[in-house]
């Protein structure tokens, strides 16, 4: 395989894996948790749902009763906050797995120069000012553009690094040169 990526280094960081809908969906939840605008949308959905859960409140200790078309309308609100929070991260996963699924199997080099994406019918080079901040889950490494919405990403599985201490290593590469969020 290195002979087939141009310019791999000794301290690079291979990764060879095939796209999965689940490592899509798990770098879109990253996103929101990691970058301002990602809060500020799970921060309305939530304070959305503590207003309806309040309005409900109110409207079931009434003194006059409970409206049925208030408790309709707050508990279907509730049901509206958190299908969005529950669904959207689903639902945009599923366009980014579809856009890479038809590449087939992609290797990645992570080296101090930056990150080199192949595959069937791409061949990508981000360096890392393009890529400046990461931030980490249990499952994936999840690179982030500068902007602060994280507009582009880059889903690095740590399914697909090669040895019990590649995880280890490529946190070490993205430690060196660019921000943990």
């Amino acid at each position: 395989m290195a002979d087939a990526v141009p310019g791999t280094t000794r301290d690079a960081v291979e990764l060879t894996y095939l796209p999965a809908l689940a490592d899509a969906v798990g770098a879109i939840r990253a996103r929101a948790k990691a970058t301002p605008s990602g809060r500020l949308q799970n921060g309305v959905l939530l304070g959305c749902s503590l207003l309806m859960v309040g309005a409900l409140v109110l409207n079931l200790t009434s003194p006059k009763g409970p409206s049925n078309g208030g408790t309709a309308l707050c508990v279907a609100a509730l049901i509206l906050a958190a299908g969005l929070y529950l669904l959207v991260p689903g639902l945009q996963g599923q366009q980014v797995h579809r856009m890479y699924a038809t590449q087939g199997e992609f290797r990645v080099v992570v080296d101090d120069e930056g990150v080199r994406q192949f595959s069937r019918d791409l061949d990508m080079t981000y360096r890392w000012p393009a890529l400046p901040r990461y931030t980490e889950t249990d499952d994936l490494f999840v690179l982030l553009t500068g902007d602060r919405h994280g507009i582009g990403l880059v889903i690095l599985p740590k399914r697909a690094v090669a040895g019990p201490d590649g995880a280890d290593r490529l946190r070490a590469v993205l430690d060196r040169n660019i921000r943990r969020m």
